[in-house]
């Protein structure tokens, strides 16, 4: 436990610690945001039969250049009466139909209608089959439409309902407590004396979880008592699947995150990781709750809860690459090289270049509401110049 993980055996290890939560079936208009918990697989061909593109006319394409005689209408929704025979067209509009014998769709703009007789006024198609979504062309049955740990989005919303599919099977939203520690916090608005600064650890956390598949409670917040927060944490494991606690985690006299963890029964599996800031994060369990233990400067709390509170939360919630994505742009100026700790540096991303703020002291907040992209700097790395490529994670 003395020693400092580096972030990728920590991340995997904390998402080691449970499974996915059992699925659900859900409907659609619950599903967006939720993870499929199972393969969507077409059971039916779409389009189940040709259809046309276009609003115009069917014909056989070795009737061109026509001239031809109307034998009908068909809209869509509706089946062809009759089928087409040699020297016929009928009308047809776009997502109707083709009745058998037609292999084309000759568009309106293209054509001159007189009574029954149909002329051609332009080129016309180049080729059979123009103007006309074949059988299967968007898919056939038994194509895998979206895998399981999928984000759903109404893109694969719609796939799946055109797919044949009535609902989703999705992982189950995880139940979150957020539990914040410190003497020195006062809610959100409240007066304050000299020594105290406002609590906005819960509130920000609680916003990062928003746009997540979880059950956020209300943020709650314990004053530095070991015996309390032991309490606290006893009763907080019987109604959710993930303990966060902000605060507390270092080596302070008033830190009492690890030790309430042992007193209310909790096993710790892994305490320090390699990283700047948030290095004094903690990770473990109480009952059947996972905890993990950020640190207390809004900073730090919002670096550790990027890189494993919303990992944790996507992962029990099913999602197949649960970890932000590391993306790359150059440097809008040099960078000195990297030290002990892997280094995660607040920075704007600016026409396609990473600007980094001056001061990364992680005691600063002002520089998080102005970042849009955490710069990652590796351990022992070498300076680089202004120019030089530089991973990144978008937390826009």
């Amino acid at each position: 436990m003395s020693g400092l993980l580096p972030v990728e055996e920590a991340q995997a290890r904390l998402l080691a610690l449970r499974a996915p939560l059992a699925p659900e079936n859900i409907d659609f208009s619950q599903s967006i945001g939720r993870y499929l918990s199972q393969d969507i697989v077409a059971a039916r061909d779409q389009p189940a039969a040709p259809l046309s593109a276009m609003d115009g006319y069917a014909i056989r394409f070795a009737d061109l250049p026509g001239p031809w005689t109307i034998a009908g209408e068909i809209a869509a929704g509706a089946a062809p009466a009759q089928p087409l025979g040699p020297g016929q067209a009928m009308r047809i509009f776009t997502g109707a139909m083709l009745p058998d014998g037609a292999d084309t769709v000759v568009i309106q703009e293209d054509v001159a209608a007189d009574g029954e007789h149909l002329t051609l006024t332009a080129d016309g198609p180049a080729a059979p089959g123009g103007n006309v979504r074949e059988r299967a062309s968007d898919f056939a049955a038994g194509t895998e439409l979206a895998a399981a740990g999928t984000r759903v989005t109404p893109g694969v919303i719609a796939a799946a309902i055109m797919g044949g599919a009535a609902q989703l099977a999705v992982g189950r939203r995880p139940r979150v407590a957020i539990l914040t520690t410190g003497d020195e916090l006062v809610p959100p608005g409240r007066p304050l004396a000299p020594e105290q600064i406002p609590n906005s650890n819960g509130a920000m956390l609680a916003a990062m979880l928003a746009g997540e598949p979880a059950e956020v409670a209300l943020p709650l917040h314990v004053r530095d008592d070991r015996v309390l927060l032991s309490r606290v944490l006893k009763d907080l494991a019987r109604r959710h699947n993930v303990i966060v606690t902000v605060g507390g985690a270092s080596v302070g006299d008033h830190d009492h995150v690890r030790g309430a963890l042992t007193d209310a029964g909790g096993r710790l599996d892994f305490w320090k990781i390699a990283m700047k800031p948030g290095k004094p994060l903690i990770a473990g369990s109480v009952g059947d709750a996972l905890l993990l233990g950020l640190p207390g400067n809004p900073s730090s709390a919002f670096v550790t809860a990027t890189l494993f509170l919303l990992p944790l939360v996507r992962h029990l919630a099913g999602a197949r690459d649960p970890l932000p994505v590391v993306r790359r742009a150059p440097l809008a100026a040099p960078l000195g090289p990297g030290g002990p700790r892997r280094d995660y540096l607040r920075a704007r991303l600016e026409q396609g270049a990473l600007h980094l703020f001056a001061s990364q002291d992680s005691g600063r907040t002002f520089p998080l509401a102005a970042a849009d992209a955490l710069a990652i700097r590796e351990i022992g790395a070498p300076a680089r110049a202004a120019g030089e490529p530089a991973d990144y994670i978008d937390i826009a």
